[in-house]
């Protein structure tokens, strides 16, 4: 990970993206770049930048300002929705290995919960758009839900320290989130009560931001489940 300075007055841990709280559907991080549309202004990327603690990376606008619910990515590669054009993946292949999804649930980024060694995704994917994630990411995978929900991309957030997950995850769930990523799960909410974190919490190994709306003792479960306290 390259050193980076404080070059930016202090700010909290909140921020919108294109003027939303939801950054989830709007950026995707890995532990080495944040994905984010091309219309971030420089000084949002900037503080987007120094609070992940990686580079970012602009796409186009041919794979939509959505490019976190329509990505989904760790240290080894991109799985990207199937209508992702070449402009877009020429640039993830600069970073990666790179697939499109192959099968008509494609947005990505919404239906797999990924860090760089396991990955959760929804019931409905093919064997064949099984295989194609599990040999891009370089993932153990399991289908599964988080709180009944398949959209699990957005019902979670994964890093290689820890999980926070939508509240109503089932015993059950939360076993098998256990069992398959191997790091502790915990629950919580962004954006005044959202229990969809995925949609509004971006994190890796190093930082974190959560959307604009964000409470206080959000952020401290945050800080815990994904330990970054003290």
């Amino acid at each position: 990970m390259a050193e980076w300075k404080q070059s930016l007055p202090a700010r909290d841990k909140r921020i919108k993206i294109s003027g939303s709280s939801l950054l989830g559907v709007f950026a995707r991080c890995t532990d080495d770049i944040v994905l984010l549309p091309a219309m971030v202004g420089a000084e949002d990327l900037a503080f987007i930048e120094e609070g992940l603690h990686v580079k970012a990376v602009c796409i186009p606008p041919g794979i939509g300002s959505v490019t976190g619910s329509l990505i989904s990515a760790n240290k080894s590669g991109f799985v990207v929705s199937r209508h992702a054009e070449a402009e877009d993946l020429k640039i993830l292949q600069e970073h990666g290995k790179v697939s499109r999804l192959p099968t008509r649930i494609n947005a990505a980024g919404n239906v797999i919960l990924a860090n760089d060694s396991a990955a959760l995704v929804h019931p409905g994917l093919s064997t064949r758009a099984c295989r194609a994630i599990e040999e891009t990411l370089e993932v153990k995978l399991q289908k599964g839900t988080i709180g009944g929900l398949k959209t699990v991309g957005m019902a979670g957030v994964a890093t290689n320290k820890g999980l926070l997950v939508h509240p109503r995850v089932s015993e059950q769930e939360m076993a098998v989130l256990e069992e398959l990523f191997q790091l502790p799960v915990d629950v919580g909410t962004v954006n005044l009560g959202s229990p969809l974190v995925g949609s509004g919490l971006l994190a890796n190994s190093y930082g974190y931001l959560a959307g604009d709306e964000t409470t206080g003792p959000e952020l401290g479960r945050i800080e815990d489940a994904l330990d970054f306290l003290a």
